[in-house]
């Protein structure tokens, strides 16, 4: 054996033996994981859908990890505030990310973000997926999709809809009909969906499209109506109220996927951990009611498949960002 041939093979054997213990270490990371509090980073308002669903799946997690799992809401920047704060964290699993689809449309909204939504973080699981809402005030003199559309054809750019602000998913869909329809709206962005759903109970906005967790206790308790949603099924929380689709606009989908991703680096180990924990929380009976009470659909998934549909999202809602010439102040 020459001294090449040595030096490579004991070469190997190090970085076998340097692989080994990686992974080892982080096995064992993840067996004790967690030992200590967890935080959330949720990157919308208290009451909003993502802090909804993140609540909801948070206290199932405080049960089985026996350590308490904190929602840090840190709204503002379009999300984007919370998802550098997230990014930027240890990738030990202590900090964690609720992103939505919101996270995915941010990657063409934002020509310089100081992060990118697919490289810089760790896809974990999706959570669940809600379809949006077109709701208007009762004192609107429409009872369904059709009806909207003739009024707004009649009385074009008088009727205002809010939105969670310039470039959310509802701001989009919102875009997406009036394009679809031909018709005129004013825009009216507001700093999350709570104020949005606010303003419109109120009567200061004529309509809205607003994620279904945040709309249906209202449409139940007839604070507005609800038209049509987004998905192309009806939902279990509102199986009276038709799609959209089957009110005349053929392929009309617009749904929010929600899901956990950590910072970079997260390691193996520790993601296949975090995963088959949330798996498992939103394979339970009780979860799945409670969200699907709220509008909203449990999805989970495998890290790969979540990391699939980001990319899927982000190629997809640029392309409506363009059309609708969506920008942000």
């Amino acid at each position: 054996m020459n001294d090449d041939t040595g030096f490579r093979g004991a070469s190997s054997m190090l970085a076998a033996a340097f692989l080994f213990c990686v992974t080892s270490a982080g096995t064992a990371v993840a067996q004790d994981y967690p030992s200590r509090p967890v935080r959330i980073v949720v990157p919308f308002p208290a009451g909003g859908t993502t802090d909804i669903i993140g609540r909801v799946v948070g206290q199932r997690l405080t049960r089985d990890w026996k350590q308490q799992v904190l929602i840090d809401n840190r709204p503002g920047g379009g999300a984007n505030i919370g998802a550098e704060l997230a990014m930027r964290a240890a990738p030990d699993g202590y900090t964690l990310f609720m992103a939505s689809t919101a996270h995915s449309i941010n990657a063409t909204l934002y020509p310089k973000l100081p992060y990118d939504p697919v490289k810089d973080f760790t896809a974990i699981s999706m959570m669940a997926d809600t379809a949006q809402v077109l709701v208007v005030h009762p004192s609107l003199p429409v009872k369904d999709v059709r009806g909207l559309i003739a009024l707004l054809k009649q009385r074009p750019g008088d009727l205002s809809y809010s939105s969670a602000g310039n470039g959310s998913q509802p701001h989009l869909s919102a875009e997406m009909f009036r394009m679809l329809t031909g018709t005129r709206m004013t825009h009216i962005p507001y700093k999350g969906g709570p104020q949005a759903m606010t303003d419109l109970i109120a009567g200061f906005v004529a309509l809205s499209f607003a994620t279904a967790p945040s709309a249906v206790p209202h449409v139940k308790s007839g604070k507005v109506r609800a038209l049509g949603v987004s998905s192309l099924v009806r939902i279990p929380a509102l199986p009276q109220v038709p799609t959209i689709d089957e009110s005349g606009l053929a392929g009309f989908e617009a749904n929010n996927v929600f899901g956990m991703v950590g910072p970079p680096g997260l390691p193996a180990a520790l993601v296949e951990r975090i995963n088959a924990d949330l798996v498992a929380a939103l394979k339970d009976p009780g979860i799945r009611g409670a969200l699907s009470e709220q509008g909203a659909e449990a999805r989970p998934s495998t890290p790969a498949e979540y990391a699939a549909l980001i990319r899927n999202e982000v190629a997809n809602w640029g392309k409506v960002v363009r059309q609708s010439g969506a920008r942000v102040d």
